[in-house]
């Protein structure tokens, strides 16, 4: 009885989490950004040519979440050791080796109950790697079964210099704690800002399964050019040489049918 108790508990929290939509953020810190849907147009930093016809890249842009710093801040790497600053501190603060949001603790104290109080997650912490730091969003993130979330640097959006974000995939759907980062700085004795209203990641949300070792480690198929059969051949005609016998052919086909093949839905809608 028990196990089927703990059954049912489990299929209605997974229930409630897909009514919810896949990925469901929380936001810790009051104040800070909460995610958005990330923008095809790279927030207009697209060259418009790219924007208009170039289906590929306007896709990779905006599949997943923006997700931002909690604050605007600077960090400082001197070559040793590294320092912050923000408009609550006086002055630069050295990382020995992290430092909590300004006035969070006592926030998260008066929410969280009394066994967790005095666990509030750091906001920046300085890794023992040289001028590398972890970052925390102010989030944290929930997924539905067998959901992970991907975290990397913003698709087509240049960050500003002197910093490169790590990738990391989280299995949200049986971890639940801070959204961090882990970010690099690539040069010394220079301030780099992050803005709280500029994206510092993307968030993507993957099935666990495609990133498992059970799809990555078959073998994948490998055709020579002598190998191809008349279906690639009629394949490659259709998609390029038919195209480029049309000198009034109209701009950006491959987008018009991407988002055509769109409009259809989803054909394993249903399976998920």
């Amino acid at each position: 009885m028990q196990d089927m108790n703990q059954t049912m508990t489990m299929a209605a929290h997974d229930t409630a989490a897909m009514a919810e939509g896949i990925v469901h953020f929380y936001r810790m810190i009051a104040g800070a950004r909460a995610p958005q849907r990330a923008d095809r147009s790279a927030a207009g930093t697209m060259p418009t040519r790219a924007y208009r016809y170039c289906q590929a890249v306007t896709s990779a842009t905006a599949f997943g979440w923006w997700v931002f710093p909690p604050v605007d801040l600077q960090v400082m790497w001197d070559g040793a050791d590294l320092f912050w600053h923000c408009a609550a501190l006086e002055d630069w603060q050295p990382l020995l080796p992290s430092a909590g949001f300004p006035d969070f603790d006592a926030a998260f104290d008066a929410h969280a109950p009394a066994a967790l109080r005095g666990y509030a997650p750091p906001f920046l912490t300085a890794l023992p790697e040289p001028g590398v730091l972890q970052l925390w969003t102010g989030l944290m993130a929930r997924t539905a079964p067998d959901w992970s979330l991907l975290l990397r640097a913003p698709a087509n959006l240049p960050l500003p210099g002197g910093i490169v974000p790590y990738e990391g995939i989280v299995e949200t759907d049986r971890w639940f704690g801070p959204l961090f980062t882990n970010l690099r700085l690539t040069r010394t004795h220079v301030p780099v800002r992050l803005r709280a209203d500029f994206p510092l990641l993307q968030v993507q949300a993957l099935p666990r399964a495609i990133y498992g070792d059970a799809l990555l480690n078959q073998a994948v198929a490998l055709t020579e050019l002598d190998g191809l059969a008349e279906a690639e051949w009629d394949a490659y005609r259709e998609s390029i040489v038919v195209p480029n016998q049309n000198p009034d052919r109209p701009f950006g086909g491959y987008a018009v049918a991407s988002r055509k093949r769109g409009a259809a839905g989803c054909p394993h809608r249903a399976q998920a």
